[in-house]
């Protein structure tokens, strides 16, 4: 059914922790971003709800471009795309029960090349669907946001709950991620407040697995760019910088149970069983590889480089735990092996 078996592994989890998710029978869900390692996953989770249960879940991925779609998706009966920028006003005749908002730049080299755009795509983006969402009059929205809006860590402080923050400069161009993300946060809570929107803030730590662009400059696609090709794993920092990694099937059913069990508004994400420094991650990727791949040391500035400059504020998912039961199946050498095994199947297609 879809891609391959590690995908087809990963929807089924997530169907599975989530008993069946049978509140998306027979509904209609938009996923906007839905060529994007997030967004496809909710859209093949979906797809396998479909295929092995019947249950009539029309799917509506929302995407710039049609082409970047799997075929497998575009070639579904119960799939009705949109092909649209999610800055643009967005209509669609119908029902929609339930939006995803996960249409987002994630790459470094875009925040830091195309500030306005990603700015835009959070705002404007976060604007349109949550009209969208008090049009249709959803019974759930949920916002993708990210372990970014609490900003740098102040002084000892390790670990982030929902309701800390750090400093962020909205002076800096390459803030223009944290700060869009933050904009359409208070935008969630204003449409839930004003127009009774059931709306849902998912914080993300670094998340990573099938889907994942190896070429979009963060720290985790260099080192698997590394891996597939066999070359030497170059590091940019003395890599100190602590940070927690959650395989994206973990990440999306964790996001489901937010989605359609919370009662609060906004959950962080993350596997603290899984913090690593980013050096710990290249050893751990290095070894992986069939032969192990030797680490080169090559420091740029932090400043010009477009990377979070944060060494903690690792995310605290104590909340998501105690209240909806999550916790993540995945160790961060189980889940790269998982993506490398993924990235090989799809190079040798």
């Amino acid at each position: 059914m879809i891609v391959n078996e590690i995908i087809n592994e990963d929807a089924k989890q997530i169907i599975h922790e989530n008993s069946g998710l049978k509140e998306l029978w027979g509904k209609s869900v938009m996923i906007t971003g839905a060529s994007g390692m997030i967004g496809s996953y909710f859209v093949y989770t979906l797809m396998k709800l479909n295929e092995c249960y019947g249950a009539n879940i029309k799917i509506i991925p929302l995407v710039r471009n049609i082409n970047k779609l799997n075929s497998q998706i575009l070639g579904n009966d119960n799939v009705f795309p949109i092909v649209q920028d999610v800055t643009d006003k967005i209509e669609f005749d119908g029902k929609i029960n339930y939006i995803i908002h996960a249409a987002s730049p994630a790459s470094p080299k875009i925040m830091k090349e195309k500030p306005v755009e990603t700015n835009f795509a959070n705002t404007i983006g976060a604007a349109n669907t949550l009209m969208l969402a008090r049009d249709k009059n959803v019974d759930g929205y949920l916002f993708i946001s990210s372990r970014e809006i609490y900003g740098k860590p102040l002084d000892n402080q390790e670990y982030f709950t929902e309701d800390s923050f750090g400093y962020i400069d909205q002076l800096v161009p390459r803030n223009a991620y944290a700060e869009g993300k933050k904009a359409a946060e208070n935008m969630c809570v204003g449409f839930n407040v004003e127009y009774g929107i059931n709306t849902k803030i998912v914080r993300l730590a670094h998340t990573y697995g099938p889907g994942m662009s190896i070429n979009d400059g963060r720290v985790q696609a260099d080192f698997l760019k590394n891996l597939v090709n066999n070359e030497d794993i170059v590091l940019k920092s003395d890599g100190s910088s602590i940070r927690t990694y959650t395989y994206i099937s973990d990440a999306v059913s964790a996001m489901f149970k937010i989605l359609l069990k919370s009662k609060e508004l906004v959950y962080n994400v993350s596997d603290e069983r899984n913090e690593v420094s980013i050096r710990e991650l290249a050893e751990i990727i290095s070894n992986i590889s069939e032969n192990k791949l030797k680490l080169v040391f090559d420091i740029e500035n932090d400043e010009n480089s477009g990377y979070a400059p944060f060494k903690f504020g690792i995310l605290s998912s104590e909340k998501i735990q105690n209240e909806l039961g999550w916790n993540a199946k995945y160790s961060v050498k189980e889940g790269f092996m998982r993506t490398y095994e993924f990235l090989k199947l799809i190079k040798n297609v």
